[in-house]
């Protein structure tokens, strides 16, 4: 099935995680995407292993971390330090649709392929520039990775014990979330286009994203005037809404509302506690969060993980138990989407996560596996009109791989 962006040209020059994450995000939603390379080293993380890929051998080909946000593009090999590299831009600039980049501010105008230069050639033309702090200010000439923001925008002091050192998140939220924000800012401008005929340039920064997504706690912060503190697992606003130990491993409980809790109070045979005034609202269990929580702990302690979690969904109280990665890729849930894939390359299984849109009752996952550095350059260079002797040319002289 023709996915909802095809016919539209995307130039990803973009490394790492943010920038290509919006890629892979229009590729699976049916755009060209052409990822430009560098042809020695490509992007960074094709070398973030181990884990590899490996080839018949069991020789390292690229890490896993390239491989997740990568699918469905087609990767271009250049040199845009070298006049003939940026030519080739340039020309390609010329007849996409968008272009994604995370060079620093500035960086792009070095080789003559800012966006004020390629507009000049193609109005309709968006530009969408990802960074560590924006286009500018104090800090805009910064570099600025996921981990250094999250501690910067605050997202650390939230996580982690209370007596402990503050916490990054397991993933790179702050990276995912950019690339999600970027792509929602794309998709806008592609929409404003079809009625203006032009194209616009989107600067988004991990520093405005993080600072933007911290959501309640920043409005606690400023409604509260103070600080908001680390709560481990809990929650800063829900009571009950934590981990607990169970008698033979963890599970979260999620009690959203005062009538989950009354249920719960019932099935840990303390009605009472759905009509103590201090624990009936939930404002109530917020002040009285401790005493509370420790009562729970205790009943939750004289049962399995799984007795519980039964005894929840049996009662509609929402409740899941803790996985680890593994054992969330083989939830019985998560299988039945169809989340988990396998893409073909070169006579190899490449794993995959799908992309979790559907259109349809169908999944707008590209069936295109992560490409091997510069495995389209032929293709695309013979696309814009170069023979098989220019382009044996261009790779003569390192241009091109």
């Amino acid at each position: 099935m023709a996915g909802p962006l095809e016919g539209r040209v995307v130039l990803d020059m973009s490394r790492v995680l943010a920038g290509p994450w919006a890629g892979q995000l229009l590729a699976d939603l049916g755009a060209r995407v052409i990822k430009i390379e560098h042809p020695d080293r490509g992007d960074d993380t094709r070398a973030w292993g181990p884990p590899w890929l490996e080839d018949a051998a069991g020789d390292p080909i690229e890490a896993a971390y390239y491989l997740c946000a990568n699918r469905g593009k087609q990767s271009l090999a250049v040199d845009i330090a070298r006049p003939e590299g940026q030519a080739l831009i340039r020309a390609l600039a010329a007849r996409a649709d968008i272009l994604i980049e995370n060079f620093k501010v500035g960086g792009l105008a070095r080789y003559g392929l800012d966006h004020d230069r390629l507009k000049a050639e193609n109005p309709g033309l968006i530009g969408c520039s990802i960074t560590g702090f924006g286009q500018h200010g104090p800090s805009a000439g910064r570099p600025g990775y996921d981990f250094m923001i999250q501690a910067m925008g605050g997202l650390m002091s939230l996580t982690g014990e209370p007596d402990g050192m503050p916490m990054k998140t397991g993933v790179a939220i702050t990276d995912v979330m950019t690339g999600l924000y970027a792509t929602v800012g794309i998709l806008a401008a592609l929409d404003e286009r079809t009625r203006t005929g032009r194209g616009r340039y989107i600067d988004v920064s991990l520093l405005d994203v993080q600072v933007a997504t911290l959501a309640n706690q920043a409005l606690n912060a400023l409604v509260g005037g103070d600080a908001p503190e680390r709560h481990g697992n809990a929650h800063p606003n829900i009571v009950p809404y934590q981990a607990f130990a169970c008698a033979d491993g963890h599970l979260v409980l999620t009690v959203g509302n005062d009538a989950q809790f009354a249920r719960l109070a019932a099935l840990l045979e303390h009605p009472g506690w759905a009509e103590d005034l201090a624990y009936a609202t939930n404002g109530a269990r917020v002040v009285h969060r401790e005493a509370l929580t420790e009562q729970i702990a205790a009943c939750l302690a004289t049962r399995t993980r799984d007795a519980w979690l039964a005894a929840f969904e049996a009662h509609g109280i929402p409740a899941g138990p803790i996985h680890s990665v593994a054992e969330a890729l083989e939830d019985a849930q998560v299988r039945h989407r169809g989340l988990v894939r396998l893409l073909e390359r070169e006579g190899r299984a490449v794993p995959q996560v799908a992309n979790p849109l559907r259109f349809d009752g169908a999944s707008c996952t590209s069936e295109v596996a992560p490409p091997a550095l510069g495995a389209d350059s032929d293709t695309v260079l013979a696309e814009m009109g170069l023979s098989d002797d220019d382009i044996a040319r261009l790779r003569a002289m390192g241009v091109v791989r």
